[in-house]
């Protein structure tokens, strides 16, 4: 029986190999390991990709979103719009900050933070909105950008899940006051340990983001701010430069998948399937279906030698992290639906049209 991982580098990386392994080499001899050109150069790189002035490359993507709520000085006092439905990251980040977090739902169809709950949640010490691009896509930008406007409000994208995402033809990553991404190995544009980035139009703030990774120094020994260590590696910088340019490609390949799937998929009623915005993109980072047998299913699959994940199984509001908050369930009803249903199905370059056939195969045969 085939067997089929939720998630394979093998296509990606044997198609790099030789260039990552130069770019190891380039580094190694080089003697210097921490913010030197590598970085800087891919900073330049991503900026430009991200369609922004600026790029700060830092140690992973909960420091960048911590960076960047640090650098438009949210804290203790300030509360901060989160979705309901997200990776506890985003949660983290601002409770790191000191700040208070306001949960909102998700739209029930893309998943992502729905724009016409955000106003009712706005209360006088709110200070910033993260929305967070779950799956692959772009939230709509430009409702949540005109709330912010109105109400004063910074907005920070969470695009660790988005990059080369477009809503309204404008790319993730370009909108936000100031916005944070992960390059977390099974990430879109993934480095090959930990790594993040901060992107920004507003040379202030990407002044102050770059102080705050280093010790919140711009000039050695000299520390300006309380600032945290978290640098984007020489190596890792080195490395992304390299992927970066195979990224457009490879998130073609991811949505030839999805086609796939929803072509193999659409007539089983049992399963939800995923919805894109007329007016967003979605890099396919995850294939998530919905049903209510999913435990069940996961398992079928499993035995089918097809692996799955499940992203998220318990909404940030119902974590033991999170229970000084005193959420209950039944106090984000849609997060706990699509955390009670979904499954994220494999997805990755290289996966071949067979194999999204005989996945889809396998899912309509458990229903039958």
């Amino acid at each position: 029986m085939k067997s089929i991982p939720f998630l394979s580098f093998e296509k990606m990386h044997s198609q790099i190999k030789q260039e990552i392994l130069q770019q190891f080499e380039k580094v190694y001899d080089s003697y210097w390991y921490i913010l030197g050109k590598e970085v800087e150069t891919f900073e330049k790189l991503y900026a430009k990709y991200s369609d922004v002035q600026y790029c700060i490359g830092v140690g992973n993507g909960l420091d960048a979103i911590i960076i960047a709520l640090k650098s438009l000085n949210v804290g203790k006092g300030n509360s901060v719009i989160v979705p309901s439905n997200t990776y506890i990251a985003t949660w983290l980040a601002v409770s790191y900050v000191g700040a208070e977090i306001i949960p909102v739902e998700p739209d029930e169809k893309t998943y992502n933070i729905d724009p016409e709950k955000i106003e009712q949640s706005i209360k006088e010490n709110t200070k910033a909105i993260i929305p967070v691009h779950l799956y692959g896509q772009i939230c709509e930008m430009d409702k949540i950008l005109q709330i912010a406007q109105k109400h004063n409000l910074y907005v920070v994208e969470d695009n660790a899940q988005a990059q080369g995402t477009f809503f309204k033809g404008k790319i993730s990553g370009s909108w936000g006051n100031i916005n944070a991404t992960s390059f977390y190995p099974g990430k879109n544009l993934g480095a090959l340990g930990d790594a993040g980035a901060i992107t920004t139009n507003d040379e202030i703030l990407s002044q102050r983001a770059k102080t705050i990774r280093n010790y919140g120094s711009q000039k050695k020994y000299y520390n300006e701010v309380k600032g945290i260590n978290s640098r984007l590696d020489e190596i890792q910088a080195a490395f992304l430069q390299v992927k970066l340019k195979y990224l457009d490609e490879w998130n073609k390949e991811r949505q030839q998948i999805a086609q796939w799937y929803m072509e193999f998929l659409s007539d089983e009623k049992n399963i939800i399937l995923p919805h894109i915005h007329p007016d967003a993109t979605s890099n396919f980072h995850l294939f998530v279906i919905r049903t209510k047998k999913r435990n069940e299913l996961q398992e079928y699959l499993h035995q089918n030698n097809i692996g799955t994940l499940i992203h998220y199984p318990v909404p940030p509001h119902l974590q033991e992290a999170y229970k000084d908050l005193n959420y209950k369930k039944g106090d984000f009803p849609i997060a706990e639906e699509i955390a009670d249903t979904c499954l994220s199905l494999p997805m990755y370059p290289g996966l071949e049209k067979e194999d999204v056939q005989h996945i889809a195969t396998t899912i309509k045969s458990f229903f039958q």
